[in-house]
């Protein structure tokens, strides 16, 4: 039976901060973006603040999930809002992300494509465990959990990847790195150094 200490999976503690501000999403090669971040210690209204601008930028960007160093924030915090293999979406914040995987029998890889709001236009194919569990802390420091499969086991993976400064491209082989390059570089102006931050054109 599940440990009655720990929360429930796939339940957001409470909704995600909103009323922020969209910012440029910070590119691969950007130094915070290689560097394990430091850990979120006050939680407190800049947490808030920093929390809501990343959740504007992420729905404003498309995405399924943001990590703060993704704005230029050395902060191991991430926000996400993405389906499981069922389409059941789970929503929340982590701060200090401590990533749990399956091992021996249970683990299965599967190879889907995967993308990342700091490289924008870009996707190849890359295996991973299919489902994950992530615990860590709330905006406000309240203990959360969250485990799922499909893309929601993806997102976690690789946000947390992010806190850790690991962007999947670093998981690539050679080859795969470089059409992802190739992918990316084709679709750079469909992508301005402010983006998602820029009022579209008309």
């Amino acid at each position: 039976m599940p440990d009655p200490s720990t929360p429930p999976e796939h339940t957001p503690h409470g909704p995600l901060p909103d009323g922020g501000s969209v910012r440029p999403i910070t590119r691969w090669g950007t130094p915070v973006m290689h560097r394990p971040q430091a850990r979120v210690e006050a939680y407190d209204d800049d947490l808030h603040a920093l929390v809501a601008d990343m959740v504007a930028t992420m729905y404003a960007a498309d995405g399924v999930g943001l990590a703060a160093c993704q704005i230029g924030v050395d902060l191991a915090v991430f926000v996400f809002d993405c389906p499981d293999s069922t389409g059941e979406r789970t929503v929340g914040v982590v701060c200090n992300p401590e990533l749990e995987l399956p091992e021996g029998k249970d683990r299965r890889l599967e190879e889907e494509d995967e993308g990342c709001l700091s490289f924008p236009g870009a996707f190849t194919q890359l295996a991973r465990p299919d489902s994950a569990r992530v615990t860590g802390t709330g905006v406000d420091g309240e203990p959360v959990a969250f485990s799922g499969d499909g893309l929601l086991a993806r997102c976690l993976q690789h946000e947390t990847d992010h806190t850790r400064g690991t962007v999947f491209g670093d998981r690539l082989a050679t080859k795969a790195r470089k059409r992802l390059q190739k992918e990316h570089d084709a679709a750079v102006e469909d992508y301005p150094d402010d983006w998602p931050a820029v009022t579209p054109a008309g």
